[in-house]
């Protein structure tokens, strides 16, 4: 099993991924929601345990954004907040378990290993926008009821732009999740857009891919929209 683990707070972030890793479980680490978000583009996780108190990204915005790229994973957020409310809102944007600190770590390897064994309750096979439907779970993608020949880039570029839509998804961030923080030298991005138009674009009534300048790319779902 490998589990995600994000916590601002070192001493807790070390003593979670020792214990874990005592119980047989793999542990990667991160410090804020970025680097969370981040590490579950390029790896899958079985669980990932999120703090809702950190810097910068906290853990509610994280866990949505993670729903809004299509993530499935069970998701358990680690908080000092324990009221009703606290656990309505941190339900509410997309977590599978709640667990108040202070905890015992006894009862989050438990936790962790139970989750590990269901499918998330926010399990999201398909993502839908306009004419265009993916199932994230086969890769594969149509638009209007016809089927899209799409290679593993160009499908996770279509995941995330269909995930964002109609918002404006700047350059950095689709380099980010194609390539992490090694984007190749030349324009390969471009590239992968233009084909990506070709197959979505081209063939039907009405372009859904929009150039943003200076800003990055989006899709609009109608004729209308599209300027």
């Amino acid at each position: 099993m490998l589990v995600l683990v994000a916590d601002d707070d070192i001493d807790i972030l070390t003593t979670i991924a020792d214990q874990l890793e005592l119980h047989g479980i793999d542990v990667d680490c991160a410090k804020n929601g970025n680097q969370a978000l981040t590490l579950s583009q390029s790896q899958h996780y079985d669980v990932i345990v999120l703090d809702i108190m950190m810097p910068g990204r906290d853990g509610l915005s994280t866990c949505q954004a993670l729903r809004h790229e299509g993530c499935t994973t069970p998701i358990l957020f680690l908080t000092a907040r324990d009221t009703l409310d606290d656990k309505i809102t941190g339900f509410s944007t997309g977590a599978d378990d709640y667990l108040v600190k202070p905890f015992a770590m006894k009862e989050l390897v438990y936790r962790i290993k139970a989750l590990s064994q269901r499918v998330s309750r926010q399990h999201v096979r398909t993502l839908k926008y306009g004419e265009l439907e993916l199932d994230v779970e086969q890769g594969s993608a149509s638009r209007a009821g016809h089927s899209l020949k799409l290679n593993a880039l160009q499908f996770r570029l279509l995941r995330l732009l269909v995930s964002q839509a109609p918002n404006i998804v700047s350059r950095q961030r689709m380099e980010q999740t194609l390539w992490q923080d090694e984007p190749p030298d030349s324009d390969a991005l471009r590239s992968h857009l233009y084909q990506l138009r070709q197959i979505i674009d081209k063939p039907f009534t009405y372009p859904m891919l929009e150039t943003i300048r200076g800003m990055g790319y989006r899709l609009l779902d109608t004729p209308e929209r599209i300027t």
